[in-house]
Parts: C-alpha cells; structure tokens; sequence
C-alpha cells in the first residue's frame, strides 16, 4: 500500500497531533484532518479524497457515563460515511488495553473494536485494531487522565503532585512509538486484526515520579541523567516538552580571572563532564597533569598551540591547531600539558572531562611546562 491522503479523525487530540505533524514531513504526502467540528460535507469529502484511515476520535474521560458509548459510534458514523461514499479504505482503529477490562470504558472501547472488525469482513476492506496502554510524550494535556503529563507540567512549575500508591504498575509507550506503528501500518499493509505497539514500559507510579523529581533536581545542579535510551530518553523528552518558555534557558556560573573564563557547562554520573574556556591573545592556560583524568578538547574560535611532557621520561610534544580545521587534542595521564592562544582574537575551546571534577581528589597537579 502506498497511501498518500490519510484521513485522522480526532486530528486536534493528543495523539493526533503528532500523527499530523509527523505526516507532514513525508515527501507526497498529505493529512485531511477531522475533528468534533467538521461538518458532515468535510467527513464526505475526506473519505472521497484518502487513501487510509486512521481513527483516533474517542471518549476517555466525560462526565458522564453515558458519554463513552461515543467510542463504538463513532466508528458507526466512520463506517455509515465510507459506505455513502462508496468506498473501502484501508482503517487504523487506536483502542485501548481497557478493552480487556469491564468498566463502561473498556467495553466501549471493545464494542468499537467488534463493529469495526465485523465490518471489515463484511464490507471487504481492511482494519487494523492497535490497543494502547499509557501513551505520554510531548502535547499531552496534563491534569487529565495521564499520570506522566501531569509530573511533568506540575514539577516544571514547582507545583505539588498526588500520588496515591506509588507502586501501582503502570505500562507505558512512548508517542513517537506509536506513531511509528500507525506509519508503518499505512505504508506497509497489512491484516485485519489486532496489531501490537512498542516498546512497552512496564514500570511504576512511583518510580516515573522519580524520574521526573530527578530531571528537575539535576538541572539546579548542572547534572544530566542517561538520557540517552529506554524510557529514561523518552520520559527526558517529554519533561522539556512541559517546561515554560521562562525555563527554556537557564544561566551557568562563569570563573573569570585575567587569562579569561571558564564554564562547567553540564555533568554526567557516568560519562565526566562538558566544558569550555576562552583564553586572550597570548596567554597560557594549564600547566598541569593527571594520574588517571583524561580530556579532549576541541578549539572552536581561534588558533591554539599545546604543549606536552612526559614526567616519567622528558620527552616533549606540541600540536597546533585553530578552529578552521577541527581537530581533537586529548590529553595523556602522566603528560603535563598547557596550553596558549596563539592567535590574534579571543581563542574558545570545549572540553570534555572523562570524570565530574571532585574538590576533594581532583587529580590536577601544577607543572610548569617551561625549560
């Protein structure tokens, strides 16, 4: 299949959004968008028009009751418009794992799932069932019925939280997971039935809560966790998504003496730390040595010339480098090494430390590297 107008009903939710806009990036194609407000006309012309479905529209949290049985009339209104306009689109149904439950929710969402099914036999077309646990990510309304936007909105702001039981299990997939399935279901084809989506996080209330508590904490201390994979890389994510623009940027401390300046501009626990440091035209900066630390340092503006010695037998060694040819310089235990501007403007360099630079062991000993 190689679909190319895909119609998302319940366009403006959550979900939808981000199906929207990752739609949008792919070459050819097109999104003809539906939701609570278009008129009967534009649910016509859509169906006339796409090539896929995917039906995100949906009850999940009214105020009454009553209002969940939206969720199988929903794909009855879906099915009565395919049938008006005389066509068998190809349908991506996003249900719930609550279908497997017995509250008036889940047995909404399963008599969606039976009409949609049933009709795709009958009718001859396609249907895809995708049953989602918690999905979290970036646009999700906090304060609603998801846990992880909630920790995120509230914790960015400095607001309390409520956790009941903070060992309840919850399962989790990511937003970005989720639409990748949707895509590859639209784009590849595929069987009437159920569809599984991925990775799924098994995990608990409290230990999401500590995460986020974590992301917040590690900033004050110009920390950052490993934010790398996993659900640690999409819980990351999705607590910057939450901040407010006021917390977009925030200052670090600055070291400045007569040479120049340098930052620590963020630490990790178990990969060292980042830096930089500018120096003026002419001055030296270093002049030390390290048992067991290494460096790499990378000089982004500027020319710099570093200068190495061996303790254990003499022998020296200099490199010359400039930010018009990016080049690593890293340094060696048991070389004391310096460095100097060697140019005529201000010289900027990175570094990166293989350890966070402990006060109490430092492992930075003075050595001048002059005859």
């Amino acid at each position: 299949m190689s679909a190319r107008s895909v119609i998302v009903t319940g366009a403006d939710g959550f979900i939808g959004r981000n199906l929207r806009l990752r739609l949008s990036e792919l070459n050819g194609w097109s999104v003809l968008p539906l939701t609570r407000d278009t008129p009967s006309e534009g649910w016509i012309d859509a169906f006339r028009n796409g090539d896929a479905v995917v039906h995100l529209a949906g009850v999940n949290r009214p105020a009454d009751p009553a209002e969940f049985a939206e969720n199988e009339t929903s794909v009855t209104a879906l099915l009565d418009t395919m049938r008006a306009v005389g066509r068998r689109l190809p349908v991506v149904l996003a249900s719930s794992t609550k279908a497997e439950e017995s509250s008036p929710y889940g047995a909404s969402k399963l008599a969606a799932e039976r009409r949609l099914l049933a009709a795709a036999v009958s009718d001859g077309f396609v249907a895809a069932v995708v049953r989602l646990p918690n999905v979290f990510g970036k646009w999700c309304r906090p304060n609603y019925n998801s846990a992880v936007a909630t920790f995120c909105h509230n914790i960015a702001r400095d607001l309390p939280v409520r956790v009941d039981d903070a060992e309840a299990a919850l399962t989790l997939v990511y937003i970005d997971d989720v639409i990748d399935t949707f895509i590859r279901l639209i784009t590849d084809g595929f069987e009437t039935g159920h569809h599984e989506v991925g990775p799924a996080y098994r995990t608990t209330v409290g230990y999401v809560l500590d995460q986020i508590r974590g992301f917040r904490a590690d900033r004050d201390q110009n920390l950052i966790a490993e934010v790398g994979h996993g659900l640690t890389r999409a819980l990351y994510a999705t607590y910057v998504s939450y901040l407010p623009t006021e917390s977009f940027s925030y200052a670090i401390p600055a070291h400045k003496d007569a040479r120049g300046a340098f930052s620590e501009m963020v630490k990790t626990r178990t990969s060292g730390q980042f830096s930089y440091f500018n120096a003026l035209p002419g001055v030296t900066r270093g002049g030390h040595y390290h048992h067991t630390k290494t460096e790499k340092f990378l000089v982004v503006h500027g020319r710099a010339r570093f200068r190495f010695r061996n303790l254990a037998t003499g022998e020296r060694h200099e490199i010359e480098t400039s930010a018009e040819h990016p080049e690593i310089v890293e340094t060696i235990p048991g070389w004391a090494h310096d460095v100097t501007n060697i140019g005529d403007e201000i010289m900027v360099s990175l570094l990166w430390a293989n350890e966070i630079f402990d006060r109490s062991r430092p492992d930075t000993i003075s050595h001048r590297l002059d005859p």
